[in-house]
């Protein structure tokens, strides 16, 4: 992966681009969570890379794309745009998994010529439809609540959550390494904090693929899931054995499914 970066008034953004050598390979971005970066995708970087373009990134506020100023969903989107542009690429299958989804679908509103499909990975949909105002409430108290936590305990509870294999668990533990308890905290202020931008419900004319772990029990994932799935028609596939970080817990069926998703497309 060749490591690049892009700058705007708001701060420098780092990239990663393998490209396939064969011509009109297909082009899919991957987009991580919450407190990770790009190693996320560590899994789906080897397998795909023999056969598409692939791109992973450093999300505004997140790894090596901080320090970041005026963060929201729109100006992460922007900054993708500004990605692609840099690169020539005009049309993208975006994966983007828990927090990644929202960059993600705020992309696809913006720009929807450029994507073919979009593969929700243990994400949520933006728009106010599906959450009541308890969940409003609750989903801005986390940064807040994180505070209460240790260092440790916070790192520990943080990857035991998310993970039910060691490879997960350790995964989530090397991403938070670089993060001290206040950056944690502060993505979380902000990520949530801005969460709901996005008022409408928003329905995509591409295909979409809702991919949800067996064991994801991170807030109400699973029930928002289902719900977006019956409400806009999008097919819900569970991955077995995994919890959150489903394509790290059980990256063969997750890697499986994208490759299926896109192959039709």
């Amino acid at each position: 992966m060749e490591h690049k970066k892009i700058s705007s008034q708001n701060g420098t953004v780092h990239y990663w681009i393998n490209r396939c050598g064969a011509e009109n390979a297909k082009c899919i971005v991957f987009t991580h969570g919450l407190t990770a970066n790009h190693l996320m995708f560590e899994k789906q970087v080897e397998y795909f890379s023999t056969e598409y373009t692939v791109i992973t990134w450093d999300v505004p506020l997140h790894g090596e794309s901080r320090p970041y100023n005026n963060f929201s969903y729109e100006n992460t989107a922007k900054e993708l745009k500004a990605i692609l542009d840099a690169e020539s690429i005009q049309k993208v299958v975006l994966v983007g998994m828990s927090m990644g989804g929202y960059p993600s679908q705020e992309f696809a509103i913006l720009y929807p010529d450029y994507v073919s499909g979009f593969v929700a990975l243990d994400t949520t949909p933006l728009g106010l439809h599906y959450y009541t105002r308890s969940d409003r409430f609750w989903l801005k108290t986390v940064g807040p609540l994180a505070k209460l936590f240790t260092d440790k305990m916070l790192r520990t509870s943080m990857a035991e959550s998310v993970s039910r294999t060691k490879y997960a668990h350790d995964l989530m533990i090397k991403m938070l390494e670089p993060l001290s308890k206040a950056d944690i905290v502060e993505q979380m202020d902000i990520a949530y904090g801005r969460f709901f931008d996005r008022k409408e419900t928003v329905h995509h004319d591409f295909p979409v693929l809702i991919l949800l772990g067996e064991y994801d029990k991170t807030g109400k994932v699973k029930q928002y899931c289902e719900a977006w799935s019956k409400k806009e028609g999008y097919p819900l596939h569970i991955i077995k054995d995994a919890a959150h970080l489903s394509n790290a817990d059980n990256y063969e069926a997750v890697n499986k499914e994208i490759s299926e998703f896109i192959q039709a497309l």
